[in-house]
């Protein structure tokens, strides 16, 4: 049987220890290949647009541009891009919030262990799943910047795409999601693809974002 081609990952971080550990950590996994490093938000774009990883350890405080520039850039000038987890000490820093905004997948911290850190990376390689739903439920109601008024998606969305969004929020798979309203998976997945195209997001992270900010998920 064949196995399938290893998940591809790019750290981005300007302490030189952090990627010497990233990189021992995700190297022990026949699954995980680390194809290259960067020092800053600058380098970290250039080496993303050379290699093009499935997913990228995106440190969010670094000189030059910051992850959250390097972010917005690499979602923005490529087709296709990777996965982008915020690496991060602190985990209700805003500017976590500013790179979920900004169209980072997920957040990790840096004390997490090894197999957190392994078990991340997969999830947003492979899996329809939200990156630790509760710590990004709970960062987006902390952070979440109140609009005067619901934006006009909110009412285009099913009463069927509603309950969707909320078990996405809940960080169910679309499998989950199935067996919770008793339909199918295929059901399920063009739900989900309504709920994206509704909110103007590209993947569930951002989904939620736009949920909580439009009162969605606040009791709006």
């Amino acid at each position: 049987m064949t196995r399938p081609a290893p998940i591809r990952v790019v750290l981005a971080d300007d302490e030189r220890m952090v990627r010497t550990a990233l990189r021992a950590i995700l190297s022990a996994e026949p699954d995980l290949e680390v194809v290259g490093e960067a020092a800053t938000g600058a380098e970290a774009v250039s080496v993303v647009r050379e290699v093009r990883p499935d997913v990228v350890l995106m440190d969010v405080r670094m000189p030059e541009t910051d992850g959250i520039r390097a972010t917005e850039q690499i979602l923005a000038t490529l087709d296709g891009p990777p996965r982008i987890v915020v690496v991060t000490t602190f985990e209700n820093d805003s500017y976590v919030y500013d790179a979920l905004r900004a169209g980072a997948a997920g957040f990790l911290l840096k004390r997490a262990d090894a197999e957190a850190l392994v078990q991340a990376v997969r999830l947003v390689a492979r899996s329809d799943s939200l990156l630790f739903p509760a710590a990004v439920r709970t960062l987006a109601a902390e952070h979440a910047r109140a609009r005067p008024e619901s934006p006009a998606w909110v009412a285009k969305l099913t009463g069927r795409e509603r309950e969707v969004l909320r078990h996405m929020a809940q960080g169910l798979t679309n499998a989950e999601i199935a067996r919770r309203m008793e339909v199918g998976a295929a059901t399920v997945k063009s739900h989900v693809a309504a709920v994206l195209a509704k909110t103007g997001t590209r993947d569930r992270t951002q989904a939620v974002i736009a949920a909580y900010e439009a009162g969605f998920l606040n009791g709006g």
